[in-house]
């Protein structure tokens, strides 16, 4: 599944919901089904500046492909990251690269967050773009 496949899947299950109470819920549930981040990673290099609650982010490299794994301290923010993941993850650093994260504007996720909110979800993009310019430079460098 492309980055934008995963972007349009995210924008329909959202357009389920009218009420934004519900959409909260969809991410605290998309948070609670989060694959668990093993204690190991949650050290003050994974965790991400700019983001109010605590929010770790491990990135590894497997096959070419950048693959996610996060966890936080706030229900609604581990929603978050979730969808991020679910949308980013499993993919190469060049195409983590060159996405246009369309669904955030889509789904009206940015302005139903608190300016704190909305400091951190941009804050975790720029987390995960730093990992795929990282990895897509030790690739060039390789080549």
């Amino acid at each position: 599944m492309t980055i934008n496949e995963a972007q349009d899947e995210v924008v329909e299950e959202f357009s389920d919901f009218t009420d934004w109470m519900d959409r909260y819920q969809m991410l605290i549930d998309l948070g609670n089904d989060l694959e668990i981040l093993n204690d190991q990673y949650k050290t003050e290099n994974n965790l991400i500046d700019g983001c109010q609650s605590r929010v770790w982010l491990q990135c590894d490299y497997k096959d070419g492909k950048l693959v996610f794994t996060a966890d936080s301290d706030a229900l609604i923010v581990k929603g978050i990251i979730a969808l991020l993941i679910q949308v980013m993850s499993g993919h190469t650093p060049s195409e983590i690269l060159n996405a246009d994260l369309y669904f955030i504007e889509k789904i009206g996720l940015r302005e139903h967050l608190s300016p704190t909110r909305s400091n951190g979800l941009l804050a975790m993009v720029k987390q995960i773009k730093a990992y795929a310019l990282a990895f897509k430079a030790k690739e060039d460098e390789a080549k």
